[in-house]
């Protein structure tokens, strides 16, 4: 019969939890693991002694006895602001995905953010997930210095790959092909390209689009924007004030085009209907918008399970040093824009 439960000590280990239910050390360790090895009466009964006496997992003495953390750092590299917050899509979509692989594996996520005084989170784990590129790698860079495996969500432009860094993303190239094409079969000739080539997945979109145009069409302006609205309305607004003719806009996001359309209607008073625009992304914006928008769908979900599977594997010390790049692929969302 177990005894009756003492007050509480200082630090409660797996032996006093032991004790008190009258149970072997392993039978608890076990039972607090939820093993079907343990009886559901004496697992219940166990985490009820260990919940009474205060009792709380050695994080240091599971990963010396596992010789592994069971947990890994994901870093949002992205500045949230009312204008993009961080509950949209991007990161949250992502950071389910990747939530429902590690649950599956049994590794917690410690999430935390690209701030340098934040690395020491990042530090205590067994690899690490980067969401976002940055225009420089910055974020990416200084992670690589932790020597741990690093799984970043971008494009694949040599940076991360030269540091020992794994890349998932989508196949930005042909989102931007695929937009090409779109606001081709709408009869436009003249195009805009809005947003921040600085940034890789920028980048391969513009190449996509740019390889998408046939004989006959032209890009006529290419303007940089942030990932806002308020970016998007103000690089639209400077292609108008420029007095540049066009008739197809392709925005680097979703925030971008409808920040497009606000100037657009800004300028002429309603949507000009000879005007075709495609977003990227498929946020839940984009089909509520009035009209709603065309778009490239990515699926971020996919991609943050991709994401915590890649880094599963290069925590292998034979798969360390042998980062690969995993692509999504994407599609055209036709709407009304």
């Amino acid at each position: 019969m177990a005894n009756s439960v003492p007050p509480a000590v200082d630090r409660v280990t797996l032996a006093d939890v032991a004790t008190v239910a009258g149970v072997s050390k392993i039978t608890v360790s076990r039972a607090l693991r939820g093993s079907e090895l343990v009886k559901p009466a004496v697992r219940k009964r166990i985490s009820e002694v260990a919940a009474q006496m205060g009792y709380r997992v050695n994080l240091a003495a599971r990963d010396l006895r596992l010789k592994r953390r069971m947990r890994i750092a994901v870093v949002v590299d992205m500045k949230a602001s009312d204008d993009r917050p961080l509950y949209d899509p991007y990161p949250l979509a992502l950071l389910g995905g990747i939530m429902q692989e590690c649950a599956a594996a049994g590794f917690a996520v410690v999430l935390t953010t690209s701030d340098p005084k934040m690395n020491a989170e990042a530090m205590d784990t067994s690899g690490v997930i980067v969401l976002g590129q940055g225009a420089e790698h910055e974020t990416v860079r200084a992670l690589a210095g932790l020597n741990l495996p690093l799984a970043v969500w971008g494009a694949d432009d040599g940076v991360e790959n030269e540091i020992g860094a794994a890349v998932v993303g989508s196949d930005n190239r042909q989102g931007g092909i695929l937009a090409a094409q779109h606001l081709q079969h709408r009869g436009c000739k003249r195009l805009v390209f809005l947003g921040d080539t600085h940034h890789a997945e920028l980048a391969d979109r513009v190449h996509g689009f740019r390889a998408g145009i046939q004989a006959g069409t032209e890009i006529v302006a290419t303007q940089s924007a942030d990932f806002t609205r308020e970016a998007g309305r103000r690089a639209m607004r400077e292609v108008i004030e420029a007095g540049i003719s066009f008739d197809g806009v392709f925005a680097g996001s979703d925030l971008v085009a409808l920040g497009a359309i606000d100037a657009l209607r800004e300028a002429g008073g309603a949507l000009r209907p000879n005007i075709a625009i495609v977003g990227y992304d498929d946020t839940p914006a984009a089909a509520a918008h009035a009209p709603r928008l065309t778009t490239i769908r990515q699926d971020w979900t996919e991609g943050g399970r991709l994401l915590a599977r890649t880094l599963f594997a290069r925590l292998s010390p034979d798969r360390f040093a042998a980062p690969r790049s995993r692509i999504l692929p994407v599609q055209l969302v036709e709407r009304e824009t």
